[in-house]
C-alpha cells in the first residue's frame, strides 16, 4: 500500500479523466459508509465531506481492499438479505482506483447532497419506552465492557409488537445492544465484572438488536402481510450492552421504543424468535481448532414454517458459522454463512425472500473456533465462555410467503409519523400519496442547487437536481414519488437533502 501511494503525485495529473469525489465517489460513501462515519456516529471519524475523507485515504484503501469496511459479515453469494450494506465489486473498484489516482476532489459544487442523520428517533415516540439507568462505561484501553440490565416494562396488558427502535443514549460508545423480552421477570441486572453477554433463562427471548448503522426492526404491518410479536403484560426488557475499549468514563442510557398494534387488531400473524440451533455441551481445548455442530429436526407433525431471519451468535473465539436446512426432498435451504466471524458485528439478517421450511427439515449449524487463550474454554453465558447459537424469526407458513419482497413490505410499514418541517425548506402535501412540492423560497438567481431524496437508511432514492444554476428566484420542485429507475418509491419516511451554493438544508417527508 505504501509503495502504491508513492505514485499518487504522478497519477494525479491524469485524474481529470478519471473518478472524482464530487462526481463519482461521494455518493458511494454516502450510501455505504456514513451510517457509522458521521458526526455523533460510532465510528471515530466522519466521512461526510471530501475534507474529512481525503486525509484518511491510505487507511480507507486498506480497509476497503481487505474487506474490513463497511462491515457486512454474511456471505452474499450464500443468501440475500434486507438492508445489505456491503460494497459491490464496482463500488469497491471505484474507491480503490480513486485513491490510487490521488483522490481528486473534482468540482466541489458538484458534490451531491449528503444523507440526513439525526440523533433522535426515526419512528417517533411509539407506545412504550423502556430505558436503562444512566451507566458509565468501564471499558479500559485494553478491555471491552459487557453489561446486562433487566428493566420492568410496566406493561399492564398483553400487546403485539409491530416495530422496535433501539436508540443509543450515546451513539459514540454503544457498539451493540441485544434486546430480549423476559415474560417471567426472572433476569437480574449484571453491571459488575464487564463480562455479561446473555440471559440465564430459556424463557427470555431475543427479539432484536442494534449495531452501528442499523435501522429499526419494522415488521410488515399491512396487507398483504401483517406480522407481530407478542409481549406479555408484566414482562421485563433485558438489555445486553457492549461498550468498546477506550470508552471508560463515558455515560450511556440506551432506550428501546416499542410500537404496538392497536388493541383489538385482527389478522396479525405471530412471529416467534427462538434459538433453534444451539449446543451447550462442547469444550475448546487450548491451542486447538475445534468444530462444533448442532441440528434440529422439525417434527413431521409440525406445520410448514416461514423463516424470516437468522441471527448467528458466538463469542470471541469463533471464526466461522453457518446454518442451513435439508428438506425431506433433499433440497438445501441456505440461511446464513459468516466466513469471518466478528463478535463486534452481529445482527438479525432478514431474508429478502422468506425461506419456506417444510416439516421434517433438518436444520443444521456448524461453527469453527480457535482457542489460544492458554486455558480450556467451555460453553457458557459470559464473554469469557463460548456460545454456539443460531436464532431465527419464523412463523407458520401461508401459501405465497416465499414470493413476497420483504424489503418492500418492511419499508412500506413506516408511515405513522408526521414529518418535522425544517427551516426555509418546506414540502406540501406532507404526507403525500402521488406527488409533493419541495419549496425553498429564499433562492436567488444564480444560486447553484442540488436536490436529492434519501430513504431513512441513508440510501439514495432520486436525484432531482444536480448543480443546476437557477435562472429565477424562488425554487419549487415536484417529486412524483418515483426512484431513479422510474419505479414507484415505497411507502415510508424519506428525507429531502438540498444544497444551495454548498449550504445544506433538509426536510423529512412521508409517502403513504
Amino acid at each position: 500500500m505504501k509503495n502504491a501511494l508513492l505514485f499518487v503525485s504522478f497519477l494525479a495529473g491524469f485524474s481529470a479523466f478519471g473518478q472524482t469525489w464530487s462526481n463519482d465517489v461521494a455518493q458511494v460513501f454516502f450510501n455505504k459508509c456514513t451510517k457509522c462515519h458521521h458526526t455523533g456516529g460510532i465510528a471515530p471519524t466522519s466521512y461526510m465531506s471530501y475534507n474529512e475523507v481525503s486525509p484518511m485515504s491510505a487507511a480507507i484503501y486498506d480497509a476497503v481492499n481487505q474487506g474490513h469496511m463497511p462491515p457486512w459479515p454474511p456471505d452474499n453469494n450464500y443468501q440475500q438479505y434486507v438492508h445489505d450494506r456491503s460494497l459491490t465489486a464496482v463500488e469497491k473498484t471505484l474507491i480503490l482506483d480513486w485513491i490510487l489516482a490521488g483522490f481528486p476532489e473534482g468540482i466541489a459544487a458538484n458534490t451531491p447532497p449528503a444523507p440526513v442523520y439525526t440523533s433522535s428517533t426515526i419512528l417517533g415516540n411509539g407506545d412504550l419506552t423502556v430505558q436503562i439507568p444512566t451507566y458509565m462505561s468501564k471499558a479500559t484501553s485494553t478491555n471491552d465492557d459487557y453489561v446486562c440490565f433487566s428493566v420492568p416494562s410496566g406493561l399492564t396488558q398483553n400487546r403485539v409488537i409491530r416495530a422496535i427502535e433501539i436508540v443509543p443514549g450515546n451513539r459514540q460508545i454503544v457498539h451493540h445492544a441485544l434486546i430480549y423480552v423476559d415474560p417471567a421477570g426472572l433476569e437480574v441486572t449484571d453491571s459488575i465484572g464487564g463480562n455479561c453477554a446473555s440471559p440465564s433463562n430459556s424463557t427470555t427471548k431475543l427479539i432484536t438488536g442494534y449495531t452501528p448503522g442499523a435501522t429499526p426492526m419494522v415488521l410488515p404491518s399491512s396487507a398483504p402481510m401483517k406480522l407481530g410479536i407478542d409481549m406479555a403484560a408484566g414482562s421485563n426488557v433485558y438489555f445486553g450492552m457492549h461498550y468498546p475499549s477506550g470508552t471508560y468514563g463515558q455515560y450511556d442510557s440506551t432506550k428501546v421504543i416499542f410500537h404496538f398494534y392497536p388493541l383489538g387488531t385482527t389478522g396479525v400473524r405471530q412471529v416467534t424468535a427462538d434459538p433453534i440451533i444451539e449446543n451447550w455441551n462442547f469444550t475448546l481445548p487450548n491451542n486447538q481448532t475445534t468444530t462444533v455442530n448442532a441440528q434440529y429436526a422439525l417434527p413431521a407433525a409440525y406445520p410448514t414454517i416461514s423463516v424470516l431471519s437468522a441471527f448467528p451468535h458466538m463469542h470471541l473465539l469463533g471464526k466461522t458459522i453457518k446454518s442451513f436446512g435439508v428438506t425431506p426432498a433433499g433440497d438445501t435451504l441456505k440461511y446464513v454463512n459468516i466466513p469471518n466471524w466478528d463478535f463486534h458485528w452481529q445482527d438479525f439478517y432478514f431474508f429478502k425472500h422468506i425461506q419456506k421450511t417444510p416439516p421434517g427439515t433438518i436444520i443444521k449449524g456448524t461453527g469453527k473456533y480457535v482457542n489460544n487463550t492458554g486455558a480450556t474454554v467451555t460453553a457458557g453465558l459470559n464473554t469469557t465462555d463460548e456460545m454456539f447459537i443460531v436464532y431465527f424469526h419464523y412463523m407458520v407458513y401461508q401459501a405465497g410467503d416465499e414470493n413476497y419482497d420483504m424489503e418492500a413490505l418492511m419499508s412500506a410499514s413506516i408511515d405513522e409519523l408526521l414529518p418535522a418541517q425544517q427551516g426555509p425548506l418546506m414540502t406540501f402535501p406532507n404526507p403525500f400519496s402521488t406527488s409533493t412540492q419541495i419549496v425553498y423560497a429564499n433562492s436567488k438567481v444564480g444560486d447553484v442547487v442540488s436536490v436529492s431524496i434519501y430513504d431513512y437508511q441513508g440510501k439514495l432514492i432520486r436525484q432531482l437536481k444536480n448543480t443546476e444554476t437557477l435562472a429565477t428566484s424562488g425554487l419549487t420542485i415536484e417529486w412524483d414519488g418515483t426512484t431513479e429507475s422510474g419505479a414507484d418509491a415505497r411507502k415510508g419516511i424519506y428525507f429531502v437533502s438540498m444544497t444551495v451554493n454548498g449550504q445544506p438544508f433538509t426536510a423529512q417527508i412521508i409517502r403513504n
